[in-house]
């Protein structure tokens, strides 16, 4: 039974739902910090980028998702895929390079996908996804698919890339269903991107476009799922694209390697007091819910990681003649021939 629980003298709650944010982050959190850990354990190679501290973004938006919709994430990508509902197991054992894993061990990290539930990919350049986004979202126009959207993640990072500005313009000028969500994170992989953004920012240069954008606190899960609530609903009646900015802070490096020595430790450790599981438990503390009953939602999501690590440590590797499956043929070349008669290679 849902419960309504007031949390301040202009704010109730839905406990159940915040319950099942709290676990969904978690759930999140944990996948991030097991990989870290794995990955230093030498259990997979390469590196990864987490997003931890982050997590009230993806969890918030995705709540008002279904399979059917599209979503196109970044490199770091792995709370969107989860939010989206991927199986952290898959997830893990296509860290691992695992038979089993969402693309058969292929992908890893970077380029981690799960169609079943419309996770079309992360990927490793950044702003390219958003090119991709707005075409999967007027090929859903072409198609007269109207009940269904695209959500597409970016940085603000990105904001400063060719591919923003085209993919917002088309976007527009089409009127796509499509939702562009910024998260602000203050960093350009080691370089803050605030001195590098010229004008008032990624909201605004949404503006300029004619997309209406919203600014929200990114480590509020439940700002972020109201906000986004109320821009997918307009996204799927019709209205055209919409711009979320969702400004947050990544509370570790650029990547599981970096030991993000350019910012200093008090700036991070006061920015660990916004943490958004932290937010999310103390509201429902508030809302009168019991501790025990927090801890038992987030311990679900951590026995859920735990298990998806040992499951990734015993998945067998992939046939090796699977190197040669997915791989697009065309068949040989032919020769054409120029009209000045000379054959073109």
């Amino acid at each position: 039974m849902t419960s309504i629980a007031p949390v301040g003298p202009d704010r109730t709650v839905d406990a159940d739902r915040l319950l099942r944010h709290l676990t969904a982050m978690t759930r999140i959190r944990a996948f991030e910090e097991t990989a870290v850990a794995a990955l230093e354990q030498g259990l997979y190679p390469g590196f990864i980028h987490p997003s931890i501290g982050q997590e009230a973004v993806p969890v918030g938006v995705c709540a008002h998702l279904t399979h059917a919709d599209a979503l196109l994430s970044t490199h770091r990508g792995h709370g969107h895929t989860m939010a989206k509902g991927a199986s952290p197991s898959a997830m893990m054992c296509e860290l691992f390079g695992r038979a089993g894993g969402v693309c058969g061990g292929k992908g890893g990290s970077m380029h981690i996908a799960d169609f079943r539930v419309g996770m079309l990919g992360a990927n490793g350049v950044v702003a390219a996804n958003i090119l991709i986004g707005v075409g999967a979202a007027h090929a859903l126009r072409l198609r007269g698919e109207s009940d269904r959207i695209v959500v597409v993640f970016f940085g603000d990072g990105a904001v400063n890339r060719g591919p923003f500005l085209e993919g917002l313009n088309w976007a527009k000028a089409f009127d796509l269903p499509v939702l562009f969500v910024c998260e602000e994170n203050g960093f350009a992989a080691t370089t803050r991107s605030g001195p590098l953004t010229a004008g008032e920012g990624p909201a605004a240069r949404a503006r300029s476009l004619g997309i209406p954008a919203q600014v929200v606190d990114g480590n509020d899960v439940l700002a972020v799922d109201m906000a986004a609530a109320d821009l997918c609903a307009t996204v799927r009646g019709g209205a055209g694209p919409r711009f979320l900015l969702a400004q947050t802070y990544r509370l570790t490096g650029h990547t599981s390697m970096d030991p993000a020595a350019y910012r200093p430790t008090d700036e991070t450790e006061a920015r660990w007091a916004l943490d958004p599981i932290t937010r999310c438990a103390e509201v429902l503390r508030a809302a009168g819910i019991p501790e025990a009953t927090i801890a038992a939602a987030a311990q679900v999501a951590r026995d859920e990681i735990a298990a998806a690590l040992e499951t990734a440590k015993a998945a067998p590797w992939p046939d090796p003649a699977a190197a040669f499956t997915d791989v697009q043929d065309l068949g040989a070349p032919s020769p054409r021939v120029s009209r000045a008669g000379e054959f073109i290679r």
